[in-house]
Order: structure tokens, then C-alpha cells, then sequence
């Protein structure tokens, strides 16, 4: 029964290639976005809120279909940088940005709890010995925020790792190039005799995100446990 095939085997490491980019690139801007949210105040911020959060109440359809006319070929943002040589459409990386939309609000959310735990007297006293912002953030703010750095990644990842709707919209099921396990999973289910492949990769898909999940709480306690000085 787990037996995999070729085709298996690529679109494994196909969803795991896509999840570990979509999580990566989504991380910086998830950082940014975060901290505009905890610590901003300004006109507007419950409408970024809500923009940021939208993927999970619409339609992943909708997502994918949105993120076609905007970086597909001849999309608003697509067309020019195609002439750049860059494209998302039909491609793994689409597939990747797809997906790290997709997971963007979890991984946002996590973030934004964690600076708002963070206590503002300690960034202040670093301040005041002198450090500039950056210096506060890389060295207070960013390791007191590290555990909910690691949760939200993982959030991210997991659900890059199953995103269905907005992958297969936006960059279609081509075997090798965008066929990650969900898809493949539902191709299995449309052909005759395919429900043991999809069963054994709905096992798979089950493993690997249960194990991040583990590495994720293993991490984040060891984490904090340091930063408290355990």
C-alpha cells in the first residue's frame, strides 16, 4: 500500500518545496505587516486588517482567480513581468505564491498576538541605553517574539501544505511542475481504481503535518524557555 510511485514522489516533494517558499517569502512581509497592525494607529488600520484576513473567508476558488488576472500573463501585474522574464502562472511558483497568500493571515495573526504580549518597558529601556530601532527589534523585540515566529511559520506551512482551491485555479494540476499532494490526491479520485493512492497520500499528508506540527511545539518551548532564562 505504500508503495509510492514516481509521480507520488514528486508531488511530495513538490508540496513540500511550495510550502517551505510560500512560508519564507511570506514571512518578512508577515513580520512588517504585523507590527503596522500591533503597534499602529492610524486612519485605515481596521480596513488592512480585514484585507489581511480576507483569504480565509473567501472562496480559495476566488483567491486563485483573482491572483490569475493580476500575475497571469496578460494580467495587470503579470503581463510586465513577464516581459521581465518572471512567471507565476502555470508554474511552481505560482503555486507558492498561491499558497503563501493562502496562509498569510495565519501566519500574521500569530505574529501580531506575540508583539502584543511583548512588554513596551523593556524595548524602551533598551532604548534609552541608546540603541536605535533596529538594534531594539533584532535584539529585544525579535527573540521575545521568536515562539510565535515559529507558530505562525508552522501555520503557514500547514496550510500551504494542503491548499487546494487557489493552487489549482491559478496554476491549473500539471503533473512535475504544479501537481502538489492535494491535487494528486484529487486526481486519484477521478480515475477509476485510485482510491488506495489517495488514501496513501492522505496518510502521508496527515504525517507530515502532525510532525511539523510536534516540531513546532518542541521548538517553541525550547524557545521560550530560553528567552525566559530557564
Amino acid at each position: 500500500m505504500f508503495a509510492l510511485a514516481p509521480e507520488e514522489l514528486t508531488a511530495i516533494k513538490l508540496s513540500l518545496r511550495v510550502a517551505l517558499w510560500a512560508t519564507a517569502g511570506s514571512l518578512p512581509f508577515g513580520i512588517a505587516i504585523a507590527l503596522l497592525l500591533a503597534r499602529g494607529k492610524f486612519p485605515g488600520k481596521s480596513l488592512i486588517d480585514a484585507l489581511v484576513h480576507l483569504p480565509l473567508v473567501m472562496p480559495p476558488v476566488v483567491t486563485g482567480y483573482l491572483l490569475l488576472l493580476t500575475f497571469g500573463r496578460r494580467g495587470l501585474v503579470g503581463a510586465w513581468l513577464a516581459d521581465i522574464g518572471i512567471v507565476f502562472s502555470f508554474r511552481w511558483t505560482g503555486a507558492a505564491l498561491a499558497c503563501g497568500i493562502m496562509g498569510f493571515p495565519l501566519l500574521v495573526r500569530a505574529l501580531r498576538l506575540s508583539i502584543e504580549a511583548v512588554d513596551r518597558r523593556v524595548e524602551q529601556a533598551g532604548a534609552t541605553l541608546g540603541a536605535g530601532p533596529w538594534a531594539v527589534f533584532l535584539t529585544i523585540t525579535l527573540p521575545l517574539i521568536l515562539p510565535g515566529v515559529v507558530a505562525g511559520m508552522v501555520l503557514c506551512f500547514a496550510r500551504a501544505l494542503g491548499e487546494f482551491g487557489a493552487t489549482i485555479t491559478f496554476v491549473s494540476n500539471i503533473p512535475g511542475e504544479t501537481q502538489t499532494l492535494p491535487t494528486l490526491i484529487y486526481t486519484f479520485t477521478q480515475v477509476p481504481g485510485g482510491d488506495a493512492a489517495a488514501l496513501r497520500l492522505t496518510v502521508i499528508s496527515i504525517v507530515i503535518s502532525f510532525v511539523a506540527l510536534l516540531l513546532s511545539d518542541y521548538v517553541a518551548r525550547g524557545v521560550g524557555r530560553r528567552v525566559r532564562g530557564e
